[in-house]
């Protein structure tokens, strides 16, 4: 499996960060049904192919994710979506 691991800080503080995290969520499994739960401030989720937890801090954010061998080969593009929504959505 490769891997991704993602970091970003952020300034909207904690309860915002996690409200952000959840609609980013919400918009994954209608667009790529991917499932996802919170376990305190992380939030787990998987699809065919993909895993990994999204875990909100108070100023910054932390993603690691797991993709399978189909996925892996999008792997640049992937980040570059990372980048791209994480910058809008997180400022």
């Amino acid at each position: 499996m490769t891997q991704i691991v993602f970091e970003r800080a952020h300034e909207i503080g904690l309860e915002r960060a996690r409200a952000v995290a959840q609609r980013l969520a919400d918009e994954m499994l209608e667009e790529f049904r991917v499932k996802s739960h919170w376990q305190g401030d992380a939030l787990h989720f998987e699809r065919s192919g993909l895993s990994g937890v999204l875990e909100v801090f108070e100023e910054h954010l932390r993603l690691e994710a797991r993709l399978g061998f189909l996925l892996a080969a999008y792997r640049p593009r992937i980040e570059e979506r990372l980048a791209e929504n994480f910058g809008r959505y997180f400022g």
